[in-house]
């Protein structure tokens, strides 16, 4: 293609954030920027001075301190930004001004809420109380397992106000899944849920929370929300099976709502200090405990919001996510930019496909949020909500969780919007962010990601650790330190896990585990993990290469690909889902295989086409590629735990289709 799908105006480039920072900073460094390469040039060449300006720039509440803002940056594992300056987290996201509501809540059709910001910071007020009480003070952690509602931020204030560590997952988690993350950090306050709805029915969930609840000592303190109107019944439960030990659960309105309103406490700590710990979702073992910093949180997403998503105040935010997705932590700091948080929960399917563009339309939603997986099921179910519903305030469509295929970039503006700035964004837990995304001033390509974020120094390298010229695939890094790298692991003292995660691929240089290529607009285009690279005829092929022309065949509903270890080398193996009613026959097989072939290569057609019921996914929704392809190999898979759905393993086992 040699036009672009989408220019911004002159008069949106002139009046977008990212516009007004770059002359700002050029002005405040002597310099002049000709244009946004310009801009990130200085951003990871004086990486210091650039994020000492976005602080101000943004208006950070805290203690900056004296320069230098960037210490020991020679060992990038070792790097400090800030390390004098003193900050709160929630101070700076309960502080923004913003006219409308600060949350606006669905719960599929069930229910519905809205809270203020003097509402909120009431309520975060209210459960502080609680917390103190219950001996909650700074780095003791507080765990959540709650659906993507108002509790939920109100929860991760009131830690974060007290300098608490936040973690939390979502209250579809199995049991031993909780604990596999939970045990290990050793909570004292655990918020939950009574239940929550899916698809709408409801479900329970108190059998699960008992279990959990015996079997983390540490608690003191367990806080149920109502959702279903079981709460009380539930503390109940909980409340004999606990007689003996000492600790105790009360329902949220007994212990929060029921108190005096106050003024949140604001504890300003270390730029440093832990502000939550998120979980690897992998398959290879126990989750990692991957802690992130108050300091390096707050400045990484407010760079995202407010340069790349171009958030302002007034804007209403919303992403498709649950507490167990990093995304949630991304979009709550939305809140420091003064933007209302739309908040949904449930599937995003009931009571029908519209109800996502129902909540954008009526909360006008000025960026909607959601995963590439939404996106294509859109287009195969054939929804146009541009032309079924009044988007007229969206101005942004953020996308992650796995590549954009370039046919969803042309459906995004045939059906949903023309004049959109269509994000597709990159990054992972890891960095609780992105290494790439957009850029509102910039032209979006088909099938590209724009460019590099701010203040990341990302490259391509290939297989000796040099730079991989334009369209060469390699391995995507980050070769200078970044603020919101985590802070160490959790259990890991002498941080050998932390750099054998990162640093033992390249020396002193982040490798991410993305297999990625540049192209020569300067964005980029993410062919999948590279740990799931296909290899066939020792060729590596990334795997998002395949899905893109797999799923444009409308008869294929979902696909996932392994490499199979075959007559000394490997073969792919491609499993698919098709609509309901339909077989994998031979001129089928021959239609998928001729698909690939003329839409990528030779070398990418599947050896071997298996139908199958069901991909096994993580509670992110990410498809686990590594856990099927264990299992094909007659592997142990660990960690099943971090799967919304195990037992679609059991369809990939002794598959007759493999051994011929």
């Amino acid at each position: 293609m040699n036009e672009p799908l989408w220019t911004p105006s002159p008069s949106r480039v002139s009046q977008s954030t990212l516009g007004a920072f770059a002359d700002w900073t050029a002005s405040r460094a002597g310099k002049s920027f000709s244009d946004h390469k310009d801009l990130y040039r200085y951003s990871v060449n004086a990486p210091g001075e650039f994020w000492s300006a976005l602080w101000d720039f943004t208006g950070v509440i805290g203690e900056k301190g004296p320069p230098p803002y960037l210490i020991d940056a020679e060992t990038m594992s070792a790097a400090r930004f800030f390390p004098t300056a003193q900050l709160n987290f929630a101070e700076n996201l309960l502080s923004a001004p913003r006219p409308g509501p600060a949350i606006v809540f669905w719960g599929e059709d069930k229910v519905k809420r809205r809270l203020t910001s003097d509402e909120l910071r009431a309520e975060v007020g209210r459960l502080q109380q609680a917390l103190g009480e219950a001996g909650v003070t700074v780095l003791d952690r507080v765990a959540a397992m709650l659906p993507n509602m108002p509790e939920s931020i109100v929860g991760v204030l009131a830690a974060a106000g007290l300098g608490a560590v936040w973690s939390s997952c979502s209250p579809d988690f199995g049991v031993e899944g909780v604990l596999d993350r939970f045990g290990q950090i050793e909570p004292k306050v655990l918020l939950a849920c009574d239940g929550y709805f899916y698809n709408g029915k409801a479900i329970d969930i108190s059998d699960k929370l008992a279990a959990i609840a015996s079997r983390l000592p540490t608690l003191r303190l367990i806080i149920v929300v109502s959702y279903l109107g079981r709460a009380k019944e539930m503390v109940q439960g909980l409340n004999t099976s606990l007689i003996h030990s000492g600790r105790r659960a009360e329902t949220w309105a007994e212990a929060v709502s029921a108190r005096a309103g106050q003024a949140p406490q604001f504890t300003r700590l270390p730029y440093a200090h832990p502000l939550y710990i998120l979980f690897s979702s992998g398959t290879t073992g126990m989750p990692k405990c991957i802690v992130h910093s108050a300091g390096g949180t707050l400045m990484k997403h407010l760079s995202e919001h407010r340069m790349h998503c171009d958030l302002r105040g007034g804007d209403r935010l919303f992403y498709f996510t649950t507490l167990g997705w990093m995304m949630w932590n991304w979009l709550i700091t939305g809140l420091a930019s003064g933007a209302t948080l739309l908040l949904y929960d449930g599937s995003p399917f009931h009571p029908s496909g519209n109800i996502l563009w129902d909540f954008a339309a009526a909360e006008g939603a000025t960026h909607f949020g959601t995963s590439a997986k939404y996106i294509d099921a859109l287009k195969k179910a054939g929804l146009e909500p541009g032309q079924s519903h009044d988007l007229s305030a969206l101005r942004t469509v953020l996308s992650t969780g796995s590549p954009l295929a370039p046919e969803s970039f042309d459906y995004v503006y045939a059906s949903l919007k023309q004049d959109v700035h269509l994000a597709s964004i990159s990054g992972g837990t890891d960095i609780c962010g992105c290494f790439v995304l957009g850029v509102p001033t910039q032209p979006v390509w088909r099938g590209e990601i724009q460019g590099p974020a701010l203040g990341m120094a990302v490259d391509v390298f290939d297989a000796s650790g040099r730079p991989a010229p334009v369209h060469e695939k390699g391995e995507l890094v980050c070769t200078k330190p970044f603020p919101s790298m985590p802070v160490s692991f959790w259990n890991d003292a002498d941080g050998k896990k932390y750099r054998a995660a990162y640093f033992s691929r390249f020396e002193n240089t982040w490798h991410h585990g993305d297999f990625a290529e540049w192209t020569e607009h300067g964005g980029m285009v993410i062919h999948g993990r590279s740990d799931a690279t296909l290899n066939p005829g020792g060729v590596r092929i990334g795997t998002a290469e395949i899905y893109r022309q797999v799923e444009q065949l409308e008869e294929v509903q979902e696909s996932i690909v392994i490499g199979q270890d075959w007559q000394h080398d490997v073969r792919v193996v491609l499993f698919v889902v098709l609509k309901p009613g339909l077989t994998l026959d031979g001129a089928l097989a021959e239609r998928i295989k001729r698909q690939v072939r003329i839409g990528a290569s030779p070398r990418h057609v599947p050896a071997k086409l298996v139908q199958v019921a069901d991909i096994p996914r993580t509670k992110s929704g990410k498809i686990t590629e590594l856990a099927v392809r264990d299992v094909v190999h007659g592997r142990e898979v660990k960690n099943k735990e971090a799967l919304a759905n195990p037992e679609a393993l059991d369809l990939y086992r002794n598959l007759a289709e493999l051994a011929q």
